[in-house]
């Protein structure tokens, strides 16, 4: 079953994303380097709760 989670900026702490992830294959918290735009650089975004 996929649940949907939410990306926040490491930098600025914005909440940017929203997405779904597979929680059988990926049980752990997500990491990816995405697009800020309030930054306006790329940066490291996590899943919160």
């Amino acid at each position: 079953m996929r649940t949907r989670i939410t990306l926040e900026c490491t930098e600025c702490k914005q909440r940017n994303y929203n997405m779904t992830k597979d929680k059988k294959t990926h049980p752990e918290r997500m990491e990816t380097k995405k697009y800020c735009r309030f930054c306006r650089t790329h940066t490291v975004h996590k899943e919160t709760k």
